[in-house]
């Protein structure tokens, strides 16, 4: 079946470097925009981690014509959606409005961004909400344990590190380190805007113009290494009643040339409800109520991550459940068939379409492929090379990819108590034990 294409990608540089990419999508009324920033934790010295993540939010305490409820007020009257993000590469802030808005919502976007006055009493303010951010998080096992499991694997790197920062890095923040982070990287360079929806290319890049005419510069490079990965067990007992684990082991980056193949392969593994880990771990053994595996790639490194919770009693049975089916998985022991690679093609095109009718969602992967690939990838060609995978090449993506990785996993476990049902030792025999029957397996 072929998919007919109903958008129209247009890319323009001004003079100051900005780039500006848009997506033409007929018969939509609104339209998404966001401003793409290449800054974020890699940009942060380990002593100002969750700088960038600071930042994020001061940039909406109000500017030189706006205070942050008139801020507020005016995206609420155009019943639009204001908001913005830190990601581990990157900074996004985002406006979905209707067409007929989008000149005011991109003059808001531009005055925050270049207007901020940073006031002290609201920085501070900022700085007390991302303290209970970080306290929140805490009382969120299944988020705990993802945090402990990437700052195990990746110590000491950006990648590792919380994008929110700790306690004590967060209270030592000043006005002027949130001044001198967006003079040094908030830089044109650095910046993509992109708009998805019913909008014309022409007249949205003189608009952009208009609002970041001032914008010059450029910034200093920052060398970006990829981080060595650790292997290990970590484990954290809280006051809970289940037991929450992450496990991960390393993966290709975000654009590697196997990322499809990790995609189908992480599909396989537990990306549905007809995903071997979900109908094992789940349906058969009725060990968890929820478990699921995701592949995280960055532009240094990547991750496959299988996540669940479950009983303490039931811990270590559930582990060697997902090492074993990781490792039948990756060994060949039993190879994707024709029928599963088929039901993970569909699942994979579904998904990718049906995301693909949200304005936000297109002006995300516009913003993201131009940052990553400096080019826009279009969606039959994502699909094209999705379909292009056959059994053979993805058995030899997983030895080449996940192989080595096997042999260097990591995990995190959040829980309670429970010395009779589980413990460090009995966590790290396990994984010990079953290297050493694959060792001999092979």
């Amino acid at each position: 079946m072929e998919d007919i294409e109903l958008s129209m990608y247009q890319k323009s540089t001004l003079e100051n470097g900005i780039r500006v990419v848009t997506d033409t999508m007929s018969g939509h009324r609104s339209i998404s925009m966001g401003i793409l920033i290449d800054a974020g934790p890699f940009d942060e010295a380990p002593e100002q981690s969750g700088l960038a993540h600071l930042v994020e939010h001061a940039v909406f305490c109000g500017t030189s014509s706006r205070n942050a409820t008139q801020i507020a007020r005016l995206m609420d009257e155009a019943g639009g959606h204001l908001g913005a993000f830190t990601a581990r590469d990157f900074t996004c802030y985002s406006a979905t409005v209707l067409d007929h808005y989008f000149t005011y919502a991109l003059d808001l976007l531009g005055d925050i961004l270049l207007n901020s006055i940073f006031p002290p009493e609201s920085l501070e303010r900022e700085k007390t909400a991302i303290l209970r951010e970080i306290e929140s998080a805490g009382d969120m096992p299944s988020q705990r344990a993802h945090d402990l499991l990437k700052g195990f694997a990746w110590p000491d790197h950006p990648l590792g590190r919380s994008i929110a920062g700790r306690p004590e890095t967060v209270k030592r923040m000043t006005r002027a380190d949130v001044i001198y982070y967006v003079h040094e990287y908030y830089s044109p360079d650095r910046i993509i805007v992109a708009a998805a929806g019913n909008v014309d290319h022409e007249d949205f890049v003189a608009q952009v113009q208009d609002a970041f005419w001032r914008m010059m510069g450029k910034s200093l490079p920052v060398a970006k290494a990829a981080p060595a990965f650790q292997p290990g067990v970590v484990l954290e007992n809280i006051p809970v009643s289940q037991v929450y684990f992450s496990l991960g082991i390393r993966a290709c980056p975000y654009a590697d040339p196997g990322r499809y193949g990790m995609h189908v392969l992480n599909n396989i593994l537990g990306g549905g409800i007809s995903s071997r880990l979900f109908r094992r771990v789940r349906e058969s053994q009725g060990l968890v109520y929820h478990i699921c595996s995701e592949y995280h790639a960055y532009r240094e490194d990547g991750m496959l991550v299988v996540e669940g919770c479950t009983a303490p009693e039931n811990i270590l049975q559930v582990l060697e459940s997902v090492l074993d089916e990781l490792w039948k998985l990756i060994s060949a022991r039993e190879p994707v068939n024709e029928e599963e690679l088929w039901k993970a093609k569909m699942h994979i095109r579904g998904q990718h379409l049906i995301s693909g009718e949200n304005t936000h969602t297109c002006m995300n992967r516009l913003a993201s492929q131009e940052l990553y690939f400096g080019r826009h990838i279009p969606d039959k060609d994502i699909l094209a090379q999705i379909d292009e995978i056959q059994t053979q090449k993805l058995q030899f993506l997983a030895d080449e990819i996940l192989q080595e990785g096997f042999s260097q996993t990591a995990v995190a476990v959040v829980g309670p108590q429970a010395p009779k049902q589980y413990q460090f030792t009995s966590i790290k025999n396990l994984f010990e034990n079953f290297q050493y029957k694959r060792e001999k397996r092979r």
